[in-house]
């Protein structure tokens, strides 16, 4: 029997909750049909808007001129690492191990942070050097794997710049300027180049301990917040805040974040100017989307066992450095534009040749891997590869075996990007003290980084103060470069 329509009104009469429920069953569907047509409705018309976000700012830029390489992996060697106990060797400060500082060497000129270097004995190093590949690069037996690369990489001996404490030193490794305010390399970079991945940051920093220079290593200065590094953690969540709150659906929240952003640049056109601001209101998207890449990042299960091995993930003394180079291979491999990783702390002021065999022994597996791992992959063309610290250290002895800092002669290498390897570019005197062939200034050394990426390093600029800045200020040139790719 068919109810006749009148029989689902509803009738103020009818007390029963079966009652009730029977006469209203249609009303309630409806209202919840209403509610999903309408987010629906309110969906379509939110996404056919214009894009409020300021994620354009880093949409990929053509370079000046053709590129070297596309990614950056730059490996920090935070503390200062000694050029005469990794890849500077010295014969004569062997010989003159213990001795005084020679009267015929000027040392009055090189002033250091915590002696004066005509007090000291010179010390020769504890490490031997032996030849390595075709090419018979010298490298200390710190790093024996690393050795077994010598062929890849081009060792510059004649680093040099003139402060030699650590923060001021750190500052200008990281954005050419001993002042703070400055954007780091990484910063230049995206600004130059914008990113390859729209659901990953373009510029990430990790470090197996803490930032002994700060924020300043990884920071936008004053080019717009948006090109500021983000600092992922390689232990637990890589970073913090980053899950959907459980029982938001991922509509609903596509609906918020929508609706957050239309508020978002009302309050926005109020403040122009403020990229700080902009930077926020652009990592909700960016947030919204790495959602699900940045713990695919990080989810390293589905890496073989063989790989693994490589890195060292199941050694005590490679496991934490191993981790941060496999990811650093997992980022540029999805077009993240440059990787910051910062090892530390190579600060030997009492016993420097025990503080760098610790150090190495960290480093020299997880390095090596990550040459081998980007070379049989065919990334190791595009992807550049740059080892440094803030600087090097004294030939003199200091306190007990140690070295003081010295930023007049040390050593970095490359690899990858187009460079070829197994040369030495650059010497520094009989004893290790002073650059005094083939010179290479910090801002000549970034020139050369921006080079290899096609970004010609004075039309990088960016007017700040009234004045057009760049990562190399009024200095620099790329004449390394030239020699890097050179056969």
């Amino acid at each position: 029997m068919n109810p006749s329509p009148q029989e689902h009104q509803f009738n103020p009469q009818i007390k029963s909750r079966r009652s009730f429920l029977e006469n209203s069953a249609f009303g309630l569907g409806c209202i919840a049909l209403s509610q999903l047509l309408a987010r629906d409705e309110l969906q379509a018309s939110l996404s056919n808007k214009k894009d409020l976000s300021t994620s354009h700012q880093l949409n990929p830029r053509a370079p000046h001129f053709a590129p070297r390489a596309k990614n950056v992996i730059f490996l920090f060697m935070v503390g200062g690492p000694s050029q005469l106990e990794t890849f500077d060797p010295k014969p004569v400060l062997q010989k003159l191990n213990g001795k005084p500082l020679p009267k015929s060497f000027n040392a009055e000129g090189l002033p250091l942070q915590f002696m004066r270097a005509v007090d000291g004995r010179l010390m020769g190093s504890p490490f031997p050097f032996t030849r390595h590949g075709k090419s018979g690069l010298e490298i200390s037996s710190l790093f024996p794997k690393l050795a077994q690369h010598a062929d890849d990489l081009a060792v510059v001996r004649s680093c040099y710049h003139d402060s030699f404490i650590h923060g001021p030193a750190i500052t200008l490794l990281s954005t050419g300027s001993v002042l703070l305010g400055h954007p780091s390399v990484g910063a230049w970079v995206t600004y130059g180049l914008g990113s390859e991945s729209d659901s990953l940051p373009a510029y990430i920093a990790m470090t197996d301990s803490g930032f002994r220079g700060g924020r300043v290593m990884y920071h936008s200065g004053f080019l717009p917040a948006i090109y500021q590094g983000t600092l992922l953690k390689n232990e637990g969540p890589p970073i913090q805040n980053l899950s959907r709150p459980k029982g938001i659906h991922q509509g609903d929240q596509r609906i918020l974040l929508d609706q957050l952003s239309q508020w978002n640049e009302r309050h926005r056109s109020t403040r122009p100017g403020d990229s700080r601001l902009e930077a926020r209101i652009s990592n909700y998207e960016l947030a919204y989307r790495m959602q699900m890449a940045a713990p695919e990042l990080m989810d390293i299960a589905g890496e073989s066992q063989k790989t693994r091995e490589l890195y060292g993930l199941s050694q005590g003394a490679t496991q934490r450095f191993g981790s941060m180079c496999l990811y650093a291979r997992r980022m540029v491999e999805r077009g993240v534009r440059f990787v910051l990783l910062m090892n530390s702390d190579w600060d030997g002021h009492g016993e420097c040749a025990k503080n760098h065999q610790n150090n190495a022994s960290r480093i020299d597996q997880p390095i090596a891997a990550l040459l081998t791992d980007l070379k049989q992959r065919g990334m190791l063309e595009d992807t550049l590869i740059v080892w440094a610290g803030e600087f090097g250290r004294t030939p003199v002895m200091q306190g007990s075996n140690g070295r003081d800092h010295s930023p007049y002669g040390f050593s970095a290498w490359l690899a990858g990007g187009g460079i070829q390897g197994g040369k030495v570019i650059g010497a520094t005197d009989e004893i290790g003290f002073r650059a005094v062939e083939d010179k290479v200034h910090v801002h000549d050394f970034h020139a050369t980084m921006l080079s290899l990426l096609g970004l010609n390093h004075r039309k990088l600029t960016y007017l700040f103060e009234g004045r057009e800045r760049s990562l190399t200020d009024i200095g620099g040139n790329n004449d390394l470069a030239e020699r890097l790719v050179s056969t």
